[in-house]
């Protein structure tokens, strides 16, 4: 799916076209209200982001998507007929992926849709994932220790993945709980805790790999946190 605002209807209307005919899925939307209304039920995979808008402007409404850790990977390719250098540096320093200035081409306009698919791209990840003596298969959805199953609960499961993925690196309380628990909600911070030490006593000793970092999240890891094991 791929999202338009735009609020020239000739624009909007023929950059919806080009796209359909190329055999993308596309919603258009001439102001940010309906678009944010959308967001809520379905994320796309490229925002095509016009800047002179009624209302809130499409910096603003960048800023906005780059600031949310559940939308900001999101990529943006901005559209708009402000074409100095000075406006391009800041669409791309605001976080925008492309910047394209009117009138363009249809062809041109497609390549860097393309593009910026290509390079969004999920990237193919293997079924095994594995940090030392934790081995999670999640083909076959199974977990073990030293060879030993491990019984996890679904959230549990989806935290112990998510830690592996990014084994060595710290994940943020705001990351785990958008992608476990699919919230930002502080209030839900307490249940994240409380799973996180369930999760390493079923490790056994393989649990004091995940270690906390003081006020930002937990890491898969070999080294010691700033508080480590259990909080």
């Amino acid at each position: 799916m791929i999202y338009i605002i735009e609020d020239d209807t000739a624009i909007r209307e023929l950059e919806q076209y080009a796209l359909q005919s190329s055999g993308y899925e596309v919603t258009s939307f001439d102001c940010s209200k309906p678009f944010w209304q959308a967001m809520q039920s379905e994320v796309p995979e490229l925002i095509i982001l016009d800047v002179m808008l009624p209302g809130e402007d499409g910096f603003s409404i960048l800023k906005k998507l780059r600031s949310s850790p559940a939308l900001r990977q999101v990529p943006v390719i901005m559209v708009t007929a402000k074409s100095s250098e000075l406006d391009t540096v800041r669409g791309l320093d605001c976080g925008a992926d492309d910047y394209i200035a009117k009138p363009f081409g249809i062809m041109e306009f497609l390549s860097r849709v393309r593009a910026a698919l290509r390079r969004f791209a999920p990237k193919e990840q293997s079924d095994l994932l594995t940090f030392h003596e934790i081995r999670m298969d999640d083909a076959r959805h199974s977990v073990t220790v030293h060879g030993t199953p491990v019984d996890l609960t679904y959230k549990e499961y989806r935290l112990l993945r998510l830690l592996l993925e990014h084994a060595n690196l710290v994940v943020t309380r705001e990351v785990i709980l958008q992608a476990v628990w699919g919230t930002d909600i502080p209030v839900e911070s307490r249940t994240m805790d409380m799973h996180i030490r369930t999760l390493r006593k079923k490790l056994g000793t393989a649990g004091s790999y995940i270690c906390t970092v003081r006020k930002v999240g937990y890491k898969l890891t070999e080294s010691e946190s700033e508080e480590g094991g259990e909080e």
